[in-house]
């Protein structure tokens, strides 16, 4: 009879996955799915970015309400990463992201098929709701699929999130070319439902439930179950050796725990995540209002031109994000993340310095490099680091919490800067700005954890923490 290797707990699990060191078979498809949530959120926030003008002109919608649309998601966003983030830890992994999908495909129908600013704002608020769940449930399953030696590979997801925006920038000008008129945004918004519809089956079909979970909640033998499922890795589960391992002590992590986040070894590893996703969403999102003034500039002012500019600033960032997976795994999270903050950083300087007085080409390069760097850097890792950085019985919280600030960031960026430009023009806000990466630059200098470099010892028990199973993932 063949020998199998005996799994007691998570530990047992997490060395496993680390020890096959591929995403193959199964694991492979399931890897792919779970980007498919996150191509759908991006493609999600895409779509009424694209349909925002002919949908204003069509239902003559005031500054105010446009500002609503565009704010209703990240803000949605911030309840529901937390909320996304308990769940996992309560129910698993796996049914956030299905319920996920059933609000995507909601949020999509009540838009496309609305008569009123009332209804695609219930919309948006759906889309919200999904986009909040999934991110926070789908990055900490990433990070219990993926081997440690690839854990790079997560920060994909920043370039599958350019690739879907410009997708369905793609799908928008073949609307157009339809001659859709002014109902093409009820097109780009309602073709993100057929996404949704087309994922929710697959996932329901082919989605299995993390090992890592499942073996923190005691289930060691489901836990070897889906290691067999997925990797084709054959296992025997075994009864755990130390009483602080034992099912009863595998308590799920909820919101009345979440302290755990803020003290110990995870305090700066929180304080270094949060930062980094808050300074991201913010600088991104304050240039973003920026983005489209230059592609007007540079490309003209007609729906094609500005659309085809746009979709030349996205390969740029589907470049940097693409990038982002091999500097994560050459330099570490960290290091990455602060010279993508300094990239940004000298950037938005130059801007503020030099808007208005130098040639239209050299005002399209800057925000080029903007986005490059960006994307590469801190716009990938802020959702990774934060993945990697927590035991598998607090990843979901940790990944929750970390989005939650995020986008808070996001609002922040989408109001706060724009008024800021009121008052003080263009070129002085990019001055401004430049506080934001500053401030993300100084904490990575600072805060020396690097989840890809972390020894295994690093990862003991927590002490009086949610759970004693002693497993990194």
């Amino acid at each position: 009879m063949a020998h199998h290797p005996l799994v007691r707990g998570v530990r047992d699990v997490a060395a496993l996955i680390d020890g096959h060191g591929r995403i193959t078979g199964r694991a492979r498809l399931v890897w792919i799915l779970v980007f498919g949530g996150l191509f759908l959120d991006a493609y999600s926030n895409a779509a009424l970015s694209a349909g925002l003008a002919p949908m204003t002109k069509q239902m003559h919608l005031s500054s105010d309400q446009v500002s609503l649309l565009t704010a209703t998601a990240p803000a949605l966003a911030i309840v529901f990463n937390p909320v996304g983030g308990w769940l996992a830890s309560r129910i698993g992994r796996v049914p956030p992201l299905l319920a996920a999908k059933l609000f995507a495909l909601g949020g999509a129908l009540l838009a496309a098929f609305a008569g009123d600013f009332t209804t695609v704002w219930f919309g948006r608020v759906l889309v919200g709701v999904a986009y909040g769940i999934d991110f926070a449930v789908a990055m900490a399953l990433l990070a219990e699929y993926t081997p440690a030696s690839l854990s790079g590979r997560l920060n994909l997801w920043q370039g599958v999130w350019y690739i879907a925006s410009t997708g369905n920038l793609a799908l928008t000008l073949i609307f157009f070319e339809f001659d859709t008129g002014a109902d093409i945004w009820r097109w780009s918004v309602g073709s993100a439902g057929v996404f949704a519809a087309a994922l929710f089956v697959l996932q329901l079909r082919f989605l299995v439930e993390s090992p890592s979970w499942l073996a923190t909640r005691g289930r060691v033998a489901d836990a070897v179950r889906n290691l067999d499922r997925l990797y084709g890795i054959k296992a025997e589960a075994g009864e755990p050796e130390d009483p602080a391992d034992a099912p009863a002590a595998a308590k799920p992590v909820g919101f009345r725990q979440a302290g755990v986040l803020f003290r110990g070894r995870y305090l700066s590893r929180t304080v270094l995540s949060s930062v980094i996703s808050l300074d991201q969403a913010m600088q991104y999102f304050a240039v973003g209002w920026y983005l489209p003034v230059i592609s007007l500039a540079i490309f003209g002012e007609s729906f094609e031109k500005a659309t085809l500019g746009s979709m030349t600033f996205n390969a740029f960032g589907i470049a940097g994000g693409l990038l982002s997976a091999y500097a994560g795994r050459r330099m570490g999270l960290r290091l990455s993340s602060a010279a993508g903050f300094a990239v940004v950083l000298v950037v938005l300087v130059v801007m503020g310095l030099t808007f208005g007085h130098v040639p239209t080409w050299f005002a399209f390069i800057l925000p080029v490099l903007f986005i490059f760097g960006h994307s590469a850097g801190p716009g990938a890792n802020g959702k990774s680091i934060a993945a990697l950085s927590y035991r598998s019985e607090v990843r979901a919280l940790g990944t929750g919490v970390t989005g939650m600030i995020g986008s808070f960031g996001s609002v922040v960026g989408l109001y706060l800067f724009p008024q800021i430009k009121d008052g003080l023009g263009l070129g002085h806000t990019f001055l401004v700005l430049a506080v934001v990466p500053l401030s993300g630059l100084i904490t990575c200098l600072l805060i020396k954890w690097e989840p890809t470099r972390a020894a295994a010892e690093d990862e003991q028990p927590l002490v009086g923490g949610a759970a004693a199973a002693p497993a990194a993932r």
